[in-house]
C-alpha cells in the first residue's frame, strides 16, 4: 500500500567541510527531532572550505584552498545524501567563500588574499567545468559575496578597506558591472566579513569581523543599492573583548621590510565569523570565535531593524552556522572542536535549545543542509 505523501518524513542532509581532514562530513537528520545520523565522509582534498549547494539541490560545490586551487562539482543522491565527483575546475586563487546566483548559472568566488572576486559559469547539466568567466579586482580582503533573491544585484565584503562592494548583475552577459555608487563604507576598522540577504529581499545584514557588529542595511529595491540603517553589536560588553586587528596592508614593490603601526597584543579580540536568518526572516544568528558563542537577535517585522537578545555558548571557535530549510534547526561547527551542535530554534523567541552534540572530523568549518520532500 503507498505511503500517503503528508506522511513520508522529509529527507534532510547536512554537509559539513572539514579542511585540516580533508572531508565533506554527511549526515542524515531526523525530520521531527533534528537528531543526527552519519552517512559517510567524501574525501574532498586538505583544505576543503567553502561550499553551497545548488538551487535545484542536485549538486554541492565545493571549493578546495589548498593549491591547486580548484572547484569540485559533487552530484547529490537525493535518497542517500551521498556525493559523487562530476567536475573539477580551476580557481584563480584560495576563495573563502562561494555562492551562486538565484537561477544557477553563475558561482561567485571572493579570495580574501587575491583581494578579487570571480565568477564561473555553471552548465545547463549543473557542472562547473572551466576557470573563471570573469576577474574583479577589489579592495583588501574580499570576505564574501552574495546575489540578492532577484538575482539582479551582487553584493560583496572587503574586509581589509571596510567596504562593501556593490554590483549590477547583467543578464544578458552574465557578467558583473559596478553599480552606482560602486560601494558603501562602514565603520573604520569594523572588517565587513559575511553577509545575508533578508527572506523579504528588502535588507541586507553584514557581520563585521573585527567589532561584531551587525549592520542593517535597506535595499533599493529599483537600484540594488544599500542605505545604512542601523549598527548593533552582537558581542556585549560584559565579555571583555577588544576590537579585532585587519591584516596589513601589502608593501609597496620593492620594499624589503615593512612595519606593521598596529600592536598586536594580548589582548582577547572580537574574531565574528558567521551570520544566518530563519526563513520567516524574524530570528538572525552571529558566531563569535574568541568566547565561542552565537548571539540571537529579534528582527522586527516593519522595518528589519534588530534586537539583541542574549549569546549561547557553543562549539569552540565556531566558524560556521546554518539553519535547515524549514526554520527549526540550527547547526553549528567549531574548527576547534570534534564535534557538531544542533539546537532546536524556539517558534515564539528564537531562542536555541540542545538537541546534540555528533562526532566530526579536524577543522569542520562550512555548513550546508539541503532537503528532500
Amino acid at each position: 500500500m503507498k505511503q500517503d505523501s503528508f506522511n513520508t518524513p522529509a529527507r534532510i542532509f547536512v554537509y559539513v567541510s572539514a579542511a585540516t581532514a580533508g572531508t565533506i562530513d554527511i549526515y542524515a537528520m531526523d525530520d521531527a527531532t533534528g537528531a543526527l545520523t552519519p552517512v559517510s565522509a567524501f574525501d574532498a582534498g586538505a583544505m576543503v572550505m567553502p561550499t553551497v549547494v545548488a538551487p535545484d539541490k542536485k549538486h554541492l560545490y565545493a571549493a578546495i584552498r589548498a593549491q591547486p586551487y580548484r572547484l569540485l562539482t559533487l552530484a547529490i543522491n537525493p535518497l542517500t545524501g551521498e556525493l559523487v565527483q562530476e567536475a573539477v575546475a580551476p580557481l584563480p586563487d584560495s576563495m573563502a567563500y562561494i555562492s551562486t546566483d538565484p537561477s544557477g548559472s553563475l558561482l561567485l568566488a571572493a579570495s580574501y588574499g587575491g583581494n578579487k572576486v570571480a565568477v564561473l559559469r555553471i552548465g545547463g547539466d549543473g557542472l562547473v567545468t572551466d576557470g573563471e568567466a570573469q576577474i574583479i579586482p577589489t579592495g583588501r580582503n574580499a570576505h564574501s559575496v552574495v546575489s540578492d533573491r532577484s538575482g539582479r544585484y551582487v553584493f560583496a565584503t572587503n574586509l581589509g578597506s571596510d567596504a562593501v562592494l556593490q554590483f549590477i548583475l547583467n543578464p544578458e552577459t552574465g557578467r558583473l558591472e559596478a553599480n552606482d555608487p560602486p560601494h558603501v563604507t562602514t565603520g573604520s576598522g569594523f572588517g565587513p566579513r559575511h553577509i545575508v540577504v533578508s527572506p523579504d529581499n528588502r535588507y541586507v545584514y553584514v557581520l563585521t569581523e573585527l567589532t561584531g557588529h551587525v549592520i542593517h542595511y535597506a535595499q533599493d529595491q529599483a537600484k540594488g543599492t544599500l542605505v545604512e540603517v542601523e549598527s548593533v553589536h552582537s558581542v556585549p560588553d560584559k565579555a571583555g573583548l577588544f576590537p579585532g586587528v585587519a591584516p596589513p596592508a601589502p608593501a609597496p614593490i620593492g620594499t624589503t621590510t615593512s612595519t606593521v603601526s598596529q600592536a598586536h597584543d594580548s589582548k582577547p579580540k572580537v574574531w565574528a565569523a558567521d551570520i544566518a536568518i530563519t526563513p520567516n526572516g524574524k530570528f538572525l544568528y552571529t558566531t563569535e570565535r574568541t568566547t565561542s558563542t552565537i548571539a540571537l537577535f529579534h528582527v522586527d517585522g516593519q522595518d528589519g531593524t534588530l534586537t539583541y537578545v542574549t549569546n549561547n555558548p557553543t562549539e569552540r571557535q565556531p566558524r560556521g552556522i546554518r539553519i535547515d530549510p524549514s526554520g527549526r534547526f540550527l547547526v553549528a561547527s567549531g574548527e576547534k572542536s570534534d564535534r557538531l551542535s544542533v539546537y532546536s530554534i524556539g517558534e515564539a523567541d528564537g531562542e536555541l535549545s540542545a538537541v546534540g552534540r555528533y562526532p566530526v572530523n579536524a577543522g569542520a568549518n562550512w555548513i550546508e543542509i539541503v532537503t528532500f520532500a
